[in-house]
């Protein structure tokens, strides 16, 4: 990771700390203790007194906002999240077809593990800026879910590209389809992340393989789609 990038590792999802000049942002909440991980991971960084002063959301699943309400609450922390997941962030999320599977799974997890539901200050659609490390760009690659959304940095040709794939070497794969509001429009989020110029990419399931080697797996992804479909 960069000086100023961060991963932090909570149960079964990882997310990004971000530190500029104005202080600290996070891409995502993380899931099950994901708030302690994220205090230990500040301070062995040494960046436990630093503001969080933002929080990013690349889409509405209980693993990536769990945390966000409290968070936001104990910090004073603004929260930027995509436009189309307002019902996931109120708790009401609808699931069609085989993510109804998640819809219930969620409905479980989140009384059992104490969602607190909140209201973004900043609703994001894509092409909208971010005025934060130098500069971030709002990329919708929907699919994984309608607002799923990642955050591209120009200046260092790096995307954070939320679910838009898991990458564990031989074994990365595109999200199951029961997590998933419409599969067949992941692809072309893929081609359309590709578009872009990249060096990197940063997911949020994935191992501690470089933003490198992680654009490389997702490239791989693609070249193995568009041969199954020939």
């Amino acid at each position: 990771m960069q000086d100023d990038l961060l991963q932090v590792r909570s149960v079964g999802v990882n997310f990004y700390v971000l530190r500029d000049s104005a202080g600290l942002y996070l891409i995502d909440g993380g899931f099950i203790a994901g708030r302690s991980r994220l205090a230990r991971a500040l301070r062995k960084r040494g960046w436990d007194n630093d503001p969080i002063v933002g929080i990013v959301l690349t889409h509405g699943h209980l693993d990536h906002i769990l945390n966000v309400g409290r968070i936001a609450k104990d910090s004073g922390a603004w929260i930027a999240a995509p436009r189309l997941e307002t019902a996931h962030y109120a708790g009401r999320p609808v699931y069609r077809g085989a993510a109804r599977v998640t819809g219930w799974l969620e409905a479980v997890g989140r009384p059992l593990l104490g969602f607190r539901s909140f209201t973004p200050d900043r609703l994001l659609d894509d092409g909208d800026s971010l005025d934060i490390w130098e500069g971030l760009t709002v990329v919708g690659l929907p699919g994984h879910t309608d607002g799923h959304s990642g955050f591209y940095s120009q200046e260092r040709k790096l995307l954070f590209c939320g679910d838009l794939f898991a990458s564990y070497g031989r074994l990365s794969h595109l999200p199951p389809r029961i997590f998933n509001d419409n599969s067949g429009q992941i692809p072309g989020s893929i081609s359309k992340a590709l578009t872009l110029e990249l060096q990197g990419v940063l997911p949020n399931h994935c191992d501690h393989s470089t933003p490198e080697s992680h654009f490389a797996l997702l490239k791989e992804l693609a070249r193995r789609h568009k041969r199954a479909e020939q």
